[in-house]
């Protein structure tokens, strides 16, 4: 898009310094017009007409003040000090003074800060003298950096020029301690934001990749060349001329999206959050219908920060050459014809060794084969830059290149450092044309964390992590998995290709299968490795579902699941991707709760496909086995076998089948002896070390009890995962629910479980009404909008009926849904409660009040009571 000069914007600046109406007036006059400006206006002009406009300000100001021009100067300092300015941008200011200040130049001072206050300019101010000002830079990085670019606006011109001949020749920072302050607060930045420039909400200031980057590269060379130009990097042969251009065209980029952002927000915003993305992208004249502007807009973002990370990385790195000297004073050790190593950097031994397309996978494979090697020489960063701009096609189309990539997804490291340099400098799409598309695709939901490339990436980092015997405490069952596979690449190949048809329309998982079969028949593999590949990543959503939408306890869901899976070894592998996909997905959405479920999962199925089908005797063998473990812990304890037994005599097969050994000794040592006056029983705690709270009720069985129950842990802000309904054989009730924090952690602090619990108590002992009110929705949750689905499933069975809701996840679902229930007489035996993101996809098993299945009639009246309720 081509931009136009802004029409010129003359000020008429008030002649009353201290009435901040008249001044307040002009600075909205200007907003305005320079909201109107954006869309046609060149950024650079933009925000540079913004600093000048408020020099003009500041000078008139200045003058209407009566500040001296012989021993005080105004200088603009930090981001003001470059001379540009965004609509929310602070402005920070110097008093440089030379003598010691007057009573009335310190109300002068006063009165110019509070005017720019009343006016609602966002100002920061220090009042100080060159001395002064070297001291505190000394002290403080920050300040340092802040004087390397200040800028004189009004008062003494050569006390400003005092002061900048003082920064450049008795700056109190050595080039090398600067250097490495400022790479440190940048790694710093960078692991607050998880080392990606992929978050779906980013800092456009902050996030790698982001202006903070691009900062931080001038803020070197300037300090380095003792300069305050930025073109500086091109004299003195640091970039190319090429080079800045791009970088250049990419801080204009972000400039423009943050400008945008700051208009959006009415105020200084520098995360770009659901809120605003919608109204930003219009702004930027990104004109698809619906979601499709914000997805167009941000894969731009996302391409703009992956080029300023790269040229950010590789600039740093000649810095550091220059700076504090050759990483190695050795002569590189040669590795072979092509490459070579310089401490711990690969390099390419001559400026043409990529021209070769062969060369390219080679070099990953050298890197795969040389665990040494943590990174890029930053020349041949710059080299392989230039190798990917004069690709004429894929790497993939050449059948070369096929054989070398084919070699180097066997390489037991091969998804180690090699992969992520590989995905680090776009080498992946070079090579993968369905992977450039996927690159920087935005994925509008709450659940995933990252663009579809960053989420695709992390999950084959985290399958690397299963082959490492390092990590195997840490992924037992999955390292025990994948360390004993004869071809792991397949599973590899199943993770990049598990989500690369997102964002084309139709089922991403059929549409991936397919291109993951045609993958794997181009590179040679044969048609069992190939279809065990597609089927995979057709499948990769199955293990998941099932394990947190289905009720795994139930002998049939395993015997469907066993029945899709077919085989250990699918079952292997599916395993160990889903694993990997979840953890990949959201780093607040992994939990040993959802460890156990998955790994439950898996050893149920393990043992029916083991044991030809046979459900019955597995069910009874698991009752029987969990009785005798849980009788074992309470002998120990002391408890009498004879107490036990009677006890037990109460609770039906199903209990001892849905809990561990450890639950059943820990509800039976507070229940042996319980009296009907102590009732109800409320335990909170994790026995089975889950990472999750387990609230475990025991009471008569009554009316309202799931509602109310639902109610009050709502009402305390905890969040239900699953809850087991079950009943004695004499009329009391053992419910039972997992539940966790807003933040995703289990009660911890001793209070407030005793909190929670004295809450329950009094709501089910009457001493206070069940709570009614409802949380609002979250500034994030209002951004969406989910249509109340109610999907019952086939029934096969005349005690139950399963249904699925799909709706939007809120504060106090369960608890409105539970109101339902009681209307309508329907009475919930077990519940699975799974959050995607916005999105609540919940199952539920329920009975009439003659404890059968819901007949028709029964299941039209529910379903259009919770939709009725919900939409």
């Amino acid at each position: 898009m081509i931009f136009a000069s802004p029409a010129l914007y003359t000020p008429n600046w008030p002649e009353q310094p201290n009435v901040p109406g008249p001044w307040r007036e002009q600075l909205q006059t200007y907003n305005q017009w320079a909201d109107e400006q954006f869309l046609q206006a060149d950024i650079e002009t933009l925000v540079r007409h913004r600093s000048e406009f408020f020099d003009g300000m500041l000078r008139e100001l200045w003058g209407q003040l009566g500040f001296s021009n012989d021993t005080m100067s105004l200088v603009a300092v930090g981001g003001y000090g470059r001379g540009t300015l965004h609509p929310g941008s602070d402005i920070d200011l110097l008093f440089l003074h030379q003598d010691a200040l007057s009573a009335a130049d310190e109300h002068r001072i006063s009165q110019l800060i509070t005017l720019l206050w009343d006016v609602r300019v966002d100002v920061g101010h220090a009042v100080r003298t060159i001395p002064d000002c070297l001291i505190q830079a000394a002290a403080d990085i920050t300040i340092a950096t802040t004087l390397i670019e200040s800028r004189h606006l009004v008062g003494s011109p050569t006390l400003s020029d005092q002061l900048h001949h003082e920064v450049v020749t008795r700056f109190p920072w050595q080039s090398r301690d600067f250097y490495q302050a400022k790479r440190e607060e940048q790694e710093q930045r960078h692991r607050h934001f998880h080392g990606t420039s992929y978050n779906l909400e980013p800092n456009i200031k902050a996030s790698p990749g982001g202006l903070r980057d691009i900062q931080t590269i001038h803020w070197i060379a300037k300090q380095h060349f003792r300069t305050r130009r930025d073109e500086s990097l091109v004299e003195f042969n640091y970039i190319t001329a090429d080079e800045f251009i791009e970088l250049r065209e990419c801080q204009n980029f972000l400039w423009r999206i943050r400008y945008a952002l700051h208009l959006t927000a009415g105020k200084c915003e520098d995360r770009l959050l659901f809120d605003y993305q919608p109204d930003v992208a219009r702004r930027l004249g990104y004109n698809q219908e619906g979601k499709r502007a914000v997805e167009h807009m941000m894969k731009d973002y996302f391409q703009v920060v992956l080029k300023v990370s790269e040229l950010n990385r590789m600039l740093l790195q000649f810095f550091e050459q220059a700076i504090l000297g050759p990483m190695d004073l050795l002569e590189p050790e040669v590795i072979n014809e092509h490459f070579a190593q310089s401490a711990k950097l690969i390099m390419a031994r001559t400026d043409d060794t990529f021209s070769h397309p062969d060369n390219i996978l080679k070099f990953f494979i050298t890197i795969a084969e040389r665990p040494q090697i943590r990174g890029i020489h930053s020349h041949t960063i710059r080299l392989l830059r230039n190798a990917r701009a004069a690709l004429e096609q894929p790497l993939c189309e050449i059948p070369s290149c096929r054989a070398l990539f084919r070699q180097l997804v066997a390489h037991p490291r091969a998804f180690g450092r090699a992969f992520l340099l590989m995905h680090r400098h776009g080498i992946i799409a070079c090579y993968l044309p369905a992977w450039q598309k996927i690159v920087g695709q935005m994925q509008f939901d709450l659940f995933h964390a990252y663009t579809v490339d960053e989420h695709t990436f992390r999950l084959v980092r985290n399958l690397f992590r299963f082959t490492l015997t390092s990590r195997n405490e840490e992924y037992p069952l999955c390292s025990e998995l994948v360390q004993g596979m004869k071809k792991p690449e397949l599973l590899f190949l199943a993770g990049i290709f598990h989500d690369i048809a997102k964002g084309r329309g139709g089922d991403h998982s059929q549409l991936g299968a397919i291109d993951a079969r045609d993958f794997c028949l181009q590179h040679g593999y044969n048609e069992s490795d190939s279809a065990l590949v597609a089927w995979l990543v057709e499948q990769h959503l199955l293990m998941s579902i099932t394990a947190q939408k289905r009720d795994i306890y139930d002998p049939e869901v395993i015997q469907d699941f066993a029945a899709k899976v077919e085989t250990k070894k699918r079952l292997q592998y599916l395993y160990c991707l889903t694993v990997a996909d979840i953890r990949a997905t959201n780093t607040n959405l992994w939990n040993n709760w959802k460890a156990t479920l998955l790994e439950e999962l898996y050893r149920a199925t393990i043992h029916h496909l083991g044991r030809s089908g046979e459900n019955a005797g597995h069910v009874r063998e698991r009752v029987q086995q969990h009785r005798r473990l849980a009788l074992g812990l309470l002998l120990s304890a002391g408890y009498q076998p004879n107490e036990v037994h009677q006890l037990w005599a109460r609770f039906t097969a199903d209990y001892f089948f849905r809990h561990t050994p450890e639950q059943i000794a820990w509800h039976t040592q507070h229940l042996v002896h319980l009296r009907s006056h102590q009732l109800p029983l409320i335990l909170i705690g994790d026995e089975n070390n889950n990472g999750t709270t387990e609230i475990f009720i025991y009471h008569l069985e009554e009316n309202h009890l799931f509602a109310n129950v639902a109610a009050v842990i709502d009402a305390e802000h905890l969040s239900i995962h699953d809850a087991q309904i079950l009943n004695t054989r004499d009329g009391y009730v053992m419910d039972t629910f997992i539940v966790l924090e807003q933040d995703g952690s289990p009660l911890s602090e001793m209070h407030r479980v005793e909190e929670v619990r004295q809450h329950l108590h009094d709501v089910l002992r009457k001493r206070r009404d069940a709570p009614r009110y409802h949380r609002p929705l979250s500034r994030r949750m209002k951004n969406f909008t989910v249509k109340t689905k109610v999907q019952f499933l086939p029934q096969k069975s005349s005690r139950k009926t399963t249904f699925e809701l799909v709706t939007l996840d809120r504060p106090g679902l369960i608890a409105r849904l539970a109101r339902v229930f009681q209307r309508l007489g329907v009475i919930l035996t077990a519940a699975k409660i799974t959050t995607v993101g916005e999105q609540a996809e919940d199952l539920f098993i329920v009975t009439n009040a003659q404890h059968e299945a819901l007949t028709k009639a029964e299941r039209q009246a529910l379903q259009q009571a919770i939709v009725s309720e919900l939409d």
